[in-house]
């Protein structure tokens, strides 16, 4: 069953999630070292391996999500199949997700928008969006997005009407979720790629909206 929390406006004073598009600290780069060296010297992995996980992961980024969506905004029976199961789905456009958990995708609309977090540490759909960003695994992130969810979603820029509902979804190590934003107006001439020029890694997380196409050059 999908894990969501349902909020009102609630205005909370919170440390600013300040760390967008940061480097990794230093010693978490030790310590991926030291554990990678361990694993590799007790046979664990071998260093080929370890290699060809690194350039799997380097090979997946949110432009495969985008392809995901723009689908599912030209094509309706797509979409139905996404929200159904979106690693099926995916599967379809050449999106091999077949070692990652369960992905759920979420339809934004006009009356409720999701917001995506994990309260625990940082599930994240990376077979569909690549490694998260640094603000995603932030304790800042991951304990405001549930107490103060529109704070969050106006610090990325986004404020929505009043009577738009907010729901905040929580991922687990079992299930990890996909926002489906809103397709922006005045799109209906634009091809499947264009339309995904306009979704973005942080609209399939939910805390900003898709591109305006007057903004795209």
């Amino acid at each position: 069953m999908a894990e969501y929390h349902h909020h009102d406006h609630v205005h909370l004073d919170h440390a600013p999630i300040s760390d967008h598009g940061h480097e990794p600290r230093a010693e978490y780069r030790v310590l991926e070292r030291a554990v990678r060296e361990l694993l590799i010297e007790k046979g664990v992995v071998t260093a080929e391996d370890w290699r060809r996980q690194i350039e799997l992961m380097d090979s997946r980024n949110p432009s495969m999500g985008a392809r995901v969506i723009a689908r599912a905004w030209v094509d309706p029976a797509f979409k139905q199949r996404l929200l159904a199961d979106a690693k099926k789905a995916a599967d379809e456009l050449g999106i091999d997700t077949a070692n990652a958990p369960r992905v759920m995708a979420l339809e934004n609309t006009p009356t409720r928008h999701h917001l995506v977090t994990c309260t625990l540490c940082s599930c994240y759909p990376k077979a569909i969006l690549g490694i998260p960003p640094a603000w995603y695994k932030s304790e800042a992130y991951r304990a405001r997005a549930v107490k103060d969810p529109r704070g969050v979603l106006k610090e990325f820029g986004t404020e929505l009407p009043d009577n738009v509902e907010v729901r905040v979804m929580d991922s687990t190590a079992d299930l990890r979720y996909l926002v489906v934003p809103l397709r922006p107006a005045g799109t209906d001439g634009m091809t499947e790629e264009q339309l995904a020029d306009l979704v973005t890694r942080d609209s399939m997380i939910g805390v900003t909206a898709a591109r305006n196409p007057t903004s795209v050059s």
